[in-house]
């Protein structure tokens, strides 16, 4: 059979062109065969201005990395302020389950783990309710007594006002004219403000019900919630997940023990002093600064001024003065010797570092955040100590992990 080769007419090769056989076969040129075209891209062959320093290399390979990991910080607080009718009771749920976990373990020794945990929430409940109930007919039967004393004390204060300062009623009478016309002017319409309070009060009585129903789970089955929350974690991380978790809620509880001891000492200190000057409504004094001391440095200021002013406007400049005293020694005794022995202890923070967390809280989230910055660096720093330096866990943490597998 012969073959027939194409025409060179018909714009293919020609057969002369075609290689001899025996002949090797040419190697295709390279386009860059001249030395002109080439580029070397040896790092160690180009000249010093064309290369990048190891340093700033380094440094953007960080920044990218800081800026995804600030990107995914900023997400997660944004979810949680937009969630926040669900994530605020949760978080007040665990601080309280953190609290009331070993009156529930007491009393499953003797009932069934449901009703213990039932009637734990029940008292709390109970306790709640009585101490506003207490506060709320302390007022009622004080107010009549209350704003006499408070008419008596602006008398005074416009006496030593007049006294101190050359300040005649007129001046006063116009300043207080100004300002309640800056109130009633700054206000804005009625129909807003109730609507807004109304949205504000059902939000709360939402946020208190997710709260008592998220304490009662936690409290009867949070060894099966955390269990199934390490479960979405890899095998081979597990472990140390759930060590971390075990780390983590000891610093809770011990944050939570010593809080409300230190509250305790607070609100009685300061609530005798009142009661001795005859502060009007000195027992609900003493309830407020209770509550406010779970806010570290912000809630005992604020809870503190109260019976200051109370004592100011009801009593006079000096019992107000005398009220101050006794205020600052209260907080002084937490600072100095209740808050290094019991908080200290329980929470191994630096003082600066609980600073500057309760500003960045208040920040981040107002009071809620200054509610929750010190219990949340202090965890964060003893699960970053346990991961990063890999200690082992202590015996009593030891025994709940133990207890924990076996639950689960």
């Amino acid at each position: 059979m012969r073959l027939r080769m194409p025409s060179s007419r018909a714009g293919r090769a020609d057969p002369a062109d075609l290689p001899k056989l025996g002949m090797p076969a040419p190697t295709p040129a390279s386009p860059l065969t001249s030395d002109e075209h080439c580029v070397d891209t040896d790092p160690t062959h180009q000249p010093a201005a064309w290369q990048v320093p190891m340093g700033v290399r380094t440094a953007s390979e960080w920044s990218w990395r800081m800026i995804i990991i600030a990107a995914a910080v900023l997400g997660a607080l944004w979810l949680f302020a937009y969630f926040s009718e669900v994530t605020v009771p949760i978080i007040i749920a665990m601080l309280l389950t953190a609290l009331l976990m070993p009156i529930t373990r007491f009393l499953a020794r003797v009932i069934p783990r449901g009703a213990a945990a039932g009637l734990t929430v029940l008292g709390t409940l109970a306790v709640i309710i009585g101490a506003l109930s207490f506060v709320g007919s302390q007022f009622s039967s004080q107010f009549s007594d209350i704003s006499t004393q408070v008419g008596q004390g602006i008398d005074e204060i416009r006496s030593w006002f007049r006294t101190s300062f050359g300040l005649t009623d007129s001046q006063v009478d116009g300043w207080i004219d100004k300002a309640r016309e800056q109130l009633s002017s700054g206000g804005g319409s009625l129909g807003e403000t109730a609507a807004q309070a109304g949205l504000t009060v059902t939000h709360l009585v939402a946020g208190f019900f997710i709260s008592m129903f998220a304490l009662f789970f936690f409290l009867y089955d949070g060894e099966r919630i955390w269990a199934w929350v390490v479960r979405l974690f890899p095998r081979t991380s597990r472990d140390r997940v759930h060590s971390s978790g075990v780390i983590a809620w000891g610093q809770l509880s011990a944050f939570t023990r010593a809080t409300i001891l230190v509250a305790a000492v607070d609100a009685l200190g300061i609530g005798i002093v009142a009661g001795l000057l005859g502060v009007p409504f000195a027992s609900g004094v003493a309830v407020l600064v209770f509550f406010g001391a779970f806010i570290p440095v912000i809630g005992a200021a604020i809870s503190g001024a109260v019976p200051v002013l109370l004592a100011l406007v009801a009593l006079g400049p000096v019992q107000a003065l005398i009220m101050l005293g006794g205020v600052i020694a209260v907080q002084q005794l937490e600072s100095h010797v209740l808050q290094p022995f019991l908080l200290g202890r329980a929470v191994r923070v630096h003082p600066l570092a609980v600073i500057l967390g309760i500003a960045g809280g208040v920040v981040a989230a107002g009071i809620l955040g200054a509610l929750i910055a010190v219990p949340l660096v202090a965890v964060l720093n003893a699960v970053g100590h346990h991961l990063l330096d890999e200690e082992p866990l202590p015996a009593e943490l030891e025994e709940d992990l133990e207890d924990a597998e076996h639950s689960t």
